[in-house]
């Protein structure tokens, strides 16, 4: 044992599991943390931002582009209370983060006295938003308490975790046993039962498809063997994007996925909740759903499956591989058939959608195959959920069914700063920009060279558009008023440009890739097309 202060004894911990930086802004509450953070020298790396909201989500981002935990630390009350976007985003979209935060002394915890930054029940608020949550009472706790959030981060479904510790437990001294962190965490037995039912369904499919969230990211190998193996599409949505590249024939968009769906007659999904086929697209008797989960209450949540397996799908897909290659007969390539719905989905595209289809088209020209692309609530990035070719899981970076205006510059900071050799491009719109523009200060501080692309069209787009074409054109708190976005990166010591056509900003992009400091390229956009008539497909089976 070693006599310690419960900030060293929880920063040891923290770094004890393998986190070697943290986001965070420091307060009183959490002065022996960071004093804490300080002794630990080369260690840890601490990233301060600008705003809580802005750590949160470069913890997000740093997260979801790596698979390893994101940390975070703010103080408690109105500190926790900026970062809940982020941890919602994080929730929805499976990403392991850690939330430590500060909290008021013990002793007054509870009472309503108005201590500074107390609010009723923080911790109540921390559970309602992760996986899972607690309160380090003492320094001897830290190790425990520490051990059991990573636990939860590494095991079953990822998503957030949030320790909180008090100002006068932080400042205790006292011994305290460190023990060996965990490194080795027990993954859920296969069902080789249910894998035997689920391989001979999939060996007598006559049109199978096989749908992958995030939980399949970490076993794209297998899934394409087993995709091969059976001609089946597989189709990504989100963050199941790139799992299988889209220059591999049977990989599809889910909006490509449609086009296949009234005639499948057994579909597996793995780490994916199908909800959208689930619910927009329509079942019936004639559909066999295999699913494939590490929580089993993700399987049941928006219905049944003829298949329920439970496990690690690192160790459910390649079992499904060897068992349906032994009853699978050799299947026809669907090559010719599978380009051909691709190029009539691009086709139709292009068509209907030309405008953001021009600009998405030199977005992928100038980034690498394994550059990352961070999505953003902005009419191109709608379009690019469908249309914007992935080639690598963790490189399409999504707020999920979340939603989350403004967290797209600073989830992309958070990547950058994992990813420091690899291209990074973050597009917003003016309107999610501005939620988190603060950041570039943060991005130019520690030479974050990512670029940012503003698509600014003077308004939040979809909301104008919905009260011009289901009110009668009355648009009201639509409007916005912009800053010069060149004028205003350039004084934050970024690189700047405007580029305002398609061809502008395919001449612009690879000098903005080559700068070495962050890049801000504004593009003035005119109003483009309804998307959402275009990309949200109708109801094709069950009628």
């Amino acid at each position: 044992m070693t006599r310690m202060t419960g900030g060293q004894a929880l920063v040891k911990s923290i770094t004890a599991h393998g986190v070697d930086t943290i986001f965070g802004l420091p307060g009183v509450q959490l002065d022996w943390f960071f004093n804490a953070l300080h002794d630990e020298g080369n260690n840890i790396r601490v990233i301060n931002s600008r705003h809580e909201q802005g750590v949160a989500y470069m913890a997000h981002g740093y997260a979801q582009s790596t698979g390893k935990v994101g940390a975070f630390a703010v103080v408690p009350g109105p500190g926790v209370l900026n970062t809940t976007a982020a941890l919602s985003t994080s929730l929805a979209a499976n990403v392991p983060v850690l939330c430590v935060t500060g909290q008021i002394p013990s002793g007054y915890i509870g009472r309503g006295h108005g201590q500074l930054h107390e609010i009723p029940d923080q911790l109540s608020i921390l559970r309602g938003l992760t996986k899972w949550a607690d309160r380090i009472d003492h320094p001897t706790d830290a190790p425990g308490k520490v051990a059991e959030a990573f636990r939860q981060l590494r095991t079953g479904r990822p998503q957030p975790v949030a320790i909180e510790m008090p100002l006068d437990q932080l400042a205790k001294s006292c011994n305290v046993d460190l023990p060996a962190a965990a490194t080795d965490y027990t993954r859920p037995a296969v069902d080789e039962d249910a894998v035997a039912a689920a391989a001979a369904l999939l060996a007598g499919a006559k049109a199978p498809m096989i749908f992958v969230g995030s939980g399949a990211v970490d076993c794209g190998e297998a899934v394409r063997n087993l995709a091969e193996m059976l001609q089946a599409p597989v189709i990504g949505n989100r963050t199941g994007r790139g799992i299988l590249s889209n220059r591999h024939y049977l990989s599809l968009t889910q909006f490509a996925g449609h086009r296949l769906w009234a005639k499948a007659d057994v579909v597996l999904a793995v780490g994916s909740r199908l909800q959208q086929p689930r619910m927009s697209w329509g079942t019936d008797n004639d559909l066999k759903i295999i699913h494939v989960d590490i929580d089993p209450v993700e399987i049941r949540r928006i219905g049944g499956a003829d298949v329920e397996i439970v496990g690690d799908a690192q160790d459910i897909v390649p079992a499904l591989v060897n068992a349906v290659a032994s009853k699978a007969p050799a299947i026809a390539s669907r090559e010719d058939e599978l380009n051909g719905v691709k190029a009539d989905v691009h086709a139709m595209l292009e068509d209907k959608l030309a405008p953001q289809m021009s600009w998405i088209k030199v977005l992928r020209e100038a980034l690498d195959d394994d550059g990352i692309y961070v999505d953003e609530l902005t009419q191109v990035g709608y379009v690019s959920r469908v249309a914007m070719p992935i080639y690598h899981p963790r490189t399409f970076l999504t707020s999920g069914f979340q939603g989350t205006l403004g967290s797209g510059l600073a989830t992309a900071i958070g990547a950058k700063i994992a990813h420091p050799d690899k291209q990074v491009l973050s597009i917003n719109g003016d309107g999610g920009f501005m939620y988190n523009v603060q950041e570039l200060a943060t991005a130019v501080k520690y030479n974050v060279a990512l670029v940012a692309i503003v698509f600014a069209d003077g308004a939040y787009g979809n909301v104008r558009r919905m009260q011009q074409n289901l009110y009668d054109n009355r648009t009201i708190a639509s409007d916005l008023t912009n800053p010069d976005f060149v004028a205003m990166a350039e004084s934050f010591g970024c690189a700047a440009y405007r580029a305002e056509t398609p061809e502008q900003l395919a001449k612009t992009l690879p000098e903005a890739f080559k700068q070495t400091v962050p890049t801000v390229i504004e593009v003035p956009f005119p109003p483009t097309p309804d998307p959402w008539s275009v990309i949200i497909p109708p109801r094709n089976r069950g009628l």
